[in-house]
Order: C-alpha cells, then structure tokens, then sequence
C-alpha cells in the first residue's frame, strides 16, 4: 500500500506537509486550485508534500482529528500545525512566511545532517502511524468475524436441540399411527378389526404429522443458515382461531394420555393476523407442549385470545403446573437458561429463545405471569391484518 501517493518534491526536505482532501465531495476544482498554488511554491521553496484522499484512507482523519477538508498539516518542523477550510489558500499565504522564518532559525541552531536525520525520522512516523493503524483495522474486523463466527456456530447448536424437542410430538404421532395398522394387519387372537373409517383416519393422521414434520425441517434449516437477527419471516393473512384449533388436534393425544382438560376461549369475531403460519405454529407447538407437560394430571390449560389494540392480537396459553419463580420470569427466554428444578430433564427453555425470536421478528412481544392460583401463563402479540 502507498500511504503517500503524491509527492512534489525530494523527500529531504526541510519542511514536510500533508494535504487532506476528499475527492467524493465534489470539491475537485478546489482541490486543483490548491495543488496549483503549492506547485507554484515549489519554484521557489524546497518542502515535501503528501497528498491523503480521506475518503479512501479515513483512520488518517480520525487520527490527525480533522473536522473538515481540504486541510493541510504543517508536520515538519514542529510544533504542528492545522490549516482546513474552504479559505485554505488565504490561510497559507499568511502563514508561509512565518513557516520559512521557523525554518532559517532552525536550520542556524542545528547542523545539517542532524536536520536530514530528524526530518526523515518524521515522515517516517507517520508511515508508522498508518501502517499501525491499518493493523488496529484489520484486528478489530478480525475479531468482528470471530465473533460473527461464534454467533452462528451457537445458533445452529440451539435449532438443532429446538429440531429434536419440535419434532418428539409429530414423530410420535406418526409412530403410535403406524403401529396401530401394522397391528391391524396380523391381528392377535381376539383382536377386534380396525374399521374403514379408523384406518383412514390413522392414514391422514400420519400423512398430516409427516407434512408438519417436513414443513418444521424445512423451517428450521432456513434459519440454521443465518444467524438470530436473519430469522426469515413471510407473513399472510391467518386466521388465528383456526391455527389453534389444528395445534391443539394435534397435541389432543398428549394431554388425552394426562386427562388434562383443555378450554378455549377465541372470540368469533377475532380479526385475522398478519404472520408467517408456520412460525406462529411453532410458538403455539412450544407453548402447549410446555404446558401439557407441567400441567399435572387432571389439571387445566387454558387458550384464550383478545382484541388487545386496533393493531395487535394477544394470545395466551395458562396452565395449572409449578409456575416459574418470579426471579426468573425475564431469564427463561434467554438462551440456554434452565430452571434449576429441570435441569435433569426437558422444559421451559428449550424452544422459548426460539419463540421470543420468532414473536420479536412479527413486532411483537412474549411474556410471562403466573396467577395468585397457581400455575403460569404465557402471552404473546401478533400484528393484525390491515384493512
């Protein structure tokens, strides 16, 4: 790299400027004045000038603290000085003759070669200062993509645990289909037949659990390939009422297995939502699995949906189970957070990250109570369909 790309004179010279400019500001007519001007000085005065275009190298105007430009930097002899703005010219015709008087001082009061030494040691740091500086760059970005890296590598690790948790139901679904037919199929003694009907529904059961499996890989990969913030959403017009009515068919099984009792309370007149189906079906799939599983026997679950504003939806899924303590309502949606009484099993926490980052992509929001009566709720907003 070039650092300096323009000279105008022997680099053993007893005065040494930079010249600040940016080309991207439509000053190039100024800036020809101003190269002019000091090409005319060059006739007459031996200085060393190098030419900085900020726009391509801007660490040099963070590290001389330059506010505008074109500016120019008396660097050699010391002190330094600054000269910016559009009267720069003006500027430097004032102070030209008191620079030459410096110089003929110093040059009384130090020998020559004492002189040549200092004056290269002082472009030289400058040379030094940039290639410095470009390192620091190169670090700093260097650092960013590790961390970038990291990021990704972290996110793919949690939705390949949310694949295995998301795909337990449906994949259990599909099994318990399957076998009841193979079972059909060479019937113990005794046995009663399957009939027509009850096969065809076990058919369509398992084709309906297979498609959501699918559609749930499908889902999952796409944002395993980015990170948390490129979570892909396509919203549509949904019909909420009926989005929870098909989650909760197909996790009916479940809470059947549990004698769980589960109440809904969706008002007909419900606006439709704008949101990704099959994102919203995950959060719903999170939620009731959650719900089903701390819910204990013969308990309650509890879905329940309001105009919450003009623009947003709330859905709420309550349950009778432990609650969470209320020094942990704002941790279980982070990542990897477990509550101490789960960490020998699965729970709240496994998909809730997942849930939160889908609610937050809608702009929405997702939250946590738990009732004077026990047990723990969970809200979340959904935008509604404009009309």
């Amino acid at each position: 790299m070039q650092v300096f790309p323009q000279k105008l004179s022997d680099s053993r010279a007893p005065l040494q400027l930079l010249l600040f400019v940016d080309e991207r500001s439509g000053s190039q007519q100024q800036n020809q004045q101003i190269y002019h001007y000091l090409k005319e000085l060059q006739e007459k005065y031996v200085f060393e000038l190098q030419s900085i275009d900020v726009g391509e190298q801007p660490y040099f105007a963070e590290h001389f603290k330059l506010v505008a430009t074109p500016a120019l930097i008396k660097i050699y002899p010391e002190p330094r000085q600054t000269l910016a703005g559009s009267n720069l010219i003006a500027q430097l015709q004032s102070w030209w003759p008191r620079w030459q008087q410096a110089i003929a001082e110093k040059l009384e009061n130090n020998s020559k070669s004492a002189d040549i030494i200092s004056s290269q040691d002082g472009m030289r740091s400058i040379a030094d200062s940039a290639e410095a500086m470009l390192m620091a760059d190169e670090i700093f970005s260097l650092k960013r993509e590790q961390e970038k890296l990291l990021e990704q590598l972290h996110f793919k690790e949690q939705i390949i645990a949310m694949l295995a948790h998301d795909l337990r139901n449906p994949l259990t679904a599909v099994s318990i289909a399957l076998e009841t037919l193979e079972t059909n199929l060479n019937p113990r003694q005794g046995q009663p037949q399957l009939t027509p009907n009850l096969i065809a529904q076990l058919l369509k059961q398992a084709r309906t659990q297979a498609k959501s499996i699918d559609k749930m890989i499908a889902g999952l990969l796409q944002a395993a390939r980015g990170t948390a913030a490129e979570l892909n959403i396509q919203p549509q017009k949904l019909e909420l009422k009926q989005l929870c009515h098909d989650v909760l068919t197909q996790l009916s099984d479940r809470a059947n297995d549990k004698n769980q009792k589960v109440e809904t309370d969706i008002p007909h007149d419900l606006p439709r939502i704008y949101a990704d189906q099959e994102r919203v079906r995950q959060v719903l799939i999170n939620l009731l699995d959650n719900a089903i599983k701390y819910t204990p026997t013969n308990g309650t679950i509890r879905v329940s949906a309001l105009h919450r504003t003009t623009q947003k939806i709330q859905l709420s899924i309550c349950d009778t189970g432990p609650g969470i303590p209320e020094e942990n309502r704002d941790r279980i949606f982070e990542n990897h957070f477990r509550l101490e009484r789960d960490q020998a099993k699965d729970g709240y926490g496994i998909g809730l990250c997942l849930c939160q980052r889908i609610i937050r992509a809608h702009y929405g929001q997702i939250w946590v109570d738990c009732p004077p009566t026990g047990g723990s709720c969970f809200h979340f907003t959904l935008p509604v369909y404009p009309t």
